[in-house]
């Protein structure tokens, strides 16, 4: 994986690289069951080199220490790597990245979660649920809905990112943050059951044990 990061370090393929500060590529457990996936590097990200650096990133932490998780139990990453933004007003702020964007990235969330071979992927947002789960996705009407059997792995399902969560006021930010979690602790039950399941099927298939005499 790292030699693999070296690699996107110096990536070029599309115009983003013209106007990054780093390439943020994803971080965490690399033999992880729990991938998540969000859009793209923030403006802190864009600095740290980590995802979810700013306060996004604190929100998250949050909600994962919640479900008695931190960034080293998952796999952290974005379908982008560069940050996406544009100048408005004067001020470089940030956009939804373009569709060529995504797909000059690709190549990198494919070798990452090929690597990793998640048994869940959590994708935050609908442009990380297009790309991953479908691509009429749409994250009001299909938020923590499984899908099964996606491309990367046996499961796939989509909450709500950090960074929108926060734009949210009262009631509706107190809301959608226990979505959040709540939607973590469904990715971790849906990781626990894969594992036992696969722990049932390895102790089928083992040899009977032969009795000597």
């Amino acid at each position: 994986m790292q030699g693999i990061k070296a690699r996107a370090s110096v990536c070029t393929d599309c115009g983003l690289s013209e106007t990054r500060a780093n390439v943020v590529f994803g971080s965490g457990d690399v033999e992880a069951k729990l991938a998540i996936v969000a859009e793209g590097p923030s403006a802190a990200d864009n600095q740290t080199t980590f995802p979810f650096s700013g306060p996004a990133g604190e929100l998250l932490d949050e909600v994962l220490a919640a479900n008695g998780l931190t960034r080293g139990n998952i796999w952290l990453t974005n379908i982008i790597k560069c940050r996406a933004a544009g100048i408005r007003d004067g001020v470089l702020k940030n956009r939804p990245p373009k569709a060529l964007e995504i797909k000059a990235c690709a190549k990198w969330l494919d070798v990452e979660l090929s690597l990793i071979q998640p048994s869940v992927i959590l994708c935050m947002g609908s442009p990380a649920a297009k790309t991953l789960i479908h691509r009429q996705f749409r994250i009001t009407e299909e938020r923590g809905i499984w899908f099964k059997d996606t491309r990367y792995a046996p499961f796939a399902m989509a909450t709500f990112n950090p960074a929108y969560v926060l734009r949210q006021e009262g009631e509706t930010f107190t809301a959608t943050r226990h979505i959040l979690i709540d939607d973590i602790a469904e990715a971790q039950r849906r990781c626990s059951a894969c594992l036992q399941s696969t722990r049932e099927v390895r102790e089928t298939d083992e040899p009977p044990q032969l009795t000597l005499f």
